[in-house]
């Protein structure tokens, strides 16, 4: 299948980590020109030497989300270096493990301002110029907490889930536009992320950590863990034109985990 991705330029936030590395990589592999963002140049240095070095196309941008002042100067550059972005792939870090009730006031609007203002505030930025093309994708990675809010993520299935309604509503409001919006949940994907969750469970339990990923495991239908490509596939496919009437949807890659219809 054709996805049609050649020359689109994608713009993919926390490009350096494991779900943001495989989807940068995959859009590259169809064709696509990856701005590979990260807050680490280091990480994101990674990602865009194991694309180049596979035929691709990428540049790196170290970048603050949760600096809203940049988000215009960034793009810009983007603009200038790659050309307007077509693809727009959000994808956030998530906070520390807590539980939802007790946290300070501060520390909600510390990570509402890094994890969901940016994303507001960068697909405004992005939007005329995908609306003057007729053509445009936003894609937010959100987590399955969203659907079946998981224990002691408190902040994070709280947050996360402002992110649904708003994709949902600027579906409709973009939909004529030629541009698609749309929620990734991934399940118990194998990144660094995955392996801290279960190293900070197994030590709230007082447990081997090797237990914890077995009794995981043993939870997912598939009975393992995703693999970011996995990810990162579905995600490019959301990206192409194959994919042009599907929007406003929640799609999970989670291998049969979430529990609800």
């Amino acid at each position: 299948m054709d996805l049609q991705l050649n020359g689109k330029v994608a713009l993919v936030l926390g490009a350096g980590g494991g779900l943001g590395g495989a989807i940068a990589r995959e859009l590259a592999a169809e064709g696509a020109c990856v701005a590979v963002a990260d807050l680490s140049p280091e990480y994101g240095e990674a990602t865009t030497t194991a694309i180049t070095e596979a035929g691709g196309t990428a540049k790196t941008y170290a970048w603050d989300l949760a600096d809203l002042s940049e988000i215009d100067r960034q793009v810009s550059q983007i603009e200038a270096d790659l050309g307007p972005v077509d693809i727009l792939v959000n994808n956030t870090g998530g906070p520390p493990p807590t539980p939802v009730s007790g946290q300070d006031s501060q520390e909600w609007e510390k990570y509402f301002q890094s994890m969901v203002l940016p994303v507001i505030a960068l697909t405004d930025r992005v939007l005329p110029k995908m609306k003057e093309r007729g053509w445009g994708r936003v894609i937010t990675s959100t987590s399955s907490g969203v659907i079946a809010p998981i224990p002691n993520l408190g902040l994070s299935n709280s947050l996360r889930a402002a992110l649904v309604g708003w994709s949902k509503t600027l579906a409709r409001e973009v939909g004529a536009d030629g541009i698609t919006s749309n929620i990734v949940l991934p399940g118990r994907i194998a990144t660094g992320r995955i392996t801290f969750l279960d190293e900070q469970k197994a030590k709230r339990e007082n447990r081997p950590v090797e237990d914890v990923t077995a009794e995981s495991t043993a939870s997912i239908p598939v009975k393992r863990y995703g693999k970011p490509r996995e990810y990162g596939q579905t995600v490019t496919f959301l990206a192409s034109e194959a994919a042009s009437y599907i929007t406003g949807s929640v799609i999970r890659i989670d291998g049969g985990l979430i529990p609800s219809v």
